[in-house]
């Protein structure tokens, strides 16, 4: 009996993680279906199956403009992120001071803030310092706003590969005689470099598809998300379909590359 009832158990956990990604992957793999269409509009049954909206999507005269502010702030955004976050993670995990229970609590409040009243909230900021000192939304508020939002993400993934860290290679480079920095350089930071960089793609794939920050703090700025919503503002169509397939690609393709540099990090 005691068998029988494992078994249970593990078919309902079992069945619960597929009925989970089922419910998950479902809504991505209609839209991605959707996009190969030959009708306009989404619906069942299909007219054909074309590669025509991919076209008009690259087509169309604001795609690459939306697609190069996107990527522009992401890179930044990552790269400014993925800095802060680490050094916030070893604050976080290796330093005792004053206050340090408000700094975490501070530091991870963002996560758990709604995006919608986060990017109305630095939307009456910023639009309070752009009438003192003149200056309007623009792509600057955009990475500001993201860097708010992201920067706790990429130090809680940092922190993690900070608690599995183990201290006596440290104190081995030190009784050789390394100096801090050189302890940091080269063997702090190459041990974590996995963490860094899982926690970089996450922000990356989190500053190019935010919506809700982007959207209060754009400006005239044009981004994928904005982009998007314009169009789907006016009329629905399987161009955005194609976006979205195309965005999932490079998603799935980004994920997958962290996963093998850091199979790759666990060989050596």
């Amino acid at each position: 009996m005691p068998n029988r009832g494992q078994k249970l158990i593990n078919f309902g956990l079992k069945s619960s993680v597929v009925a989970a990604l089922v419910f998950l992957y479902i809504p991505i793999f209609t839209l991605v279906a959707f996009s190969f269409q030959e009708g306009r509009y989404l619906v069942l049954p299909f007219e054909g199956v074309t590669l025509k909206w991919y076209q008009t999507l690259v087509n169309h005269p604001e795609f690459f403009t939306a697609l190069a502010g996107s990527t522009v702030i992401a890179v930044f955004v990552t790269l400014i992120a993925s800095v802060l976050g680490t050094c916030g993670a070893i604050v976080w995990m290796r330093y005792d001071f004053p206050g340090k229970r408000i700094f975490q609590v501070i530091t991870a409040l963002p996560l758990v803030f709604p995006q919608l009243l986060l990017g109305f909230v630095m939307l009456n900021w910023f639009s309070i310092l752009g009438n003192r000192f003149d200056f309007s939304m623009n792509a600057i508020t955009v990475i500001l706003g993201h860097l708010v939002y992201i920067s706790p993400f990429v130090m809680v993934i940092v922190s993690v590969q900070l608690s599995s860290f183990d201290d006596e290679l440290e104190d081995a480079a030190r009784d050789c005689g390394a100096s801090k920095l050189q302890v940091l350089r080269e063997v702090t930071l190459p041990l974590l470099w996995p963490g860094i960089f899982s926690a970089a793609i996450f922000a990356f794939l989190l500053s190019w598809g935010n919506f809700y920050l982007t959207y209060s703090l754009s400006g005239t700025t044009r981004t994928l998300p904005t982009f998007v919503f314009s169009g789907i503002a006016t009329g629905s169509s399987p161009a955005y379909p194609a976006l979205a397939a195309l965005t999932f690609a490079v998603g799935l393709s980004l994920a997958y590359f962290a996963e093998f540099m850091r199979r790759r990090s666990l060989k050596y």
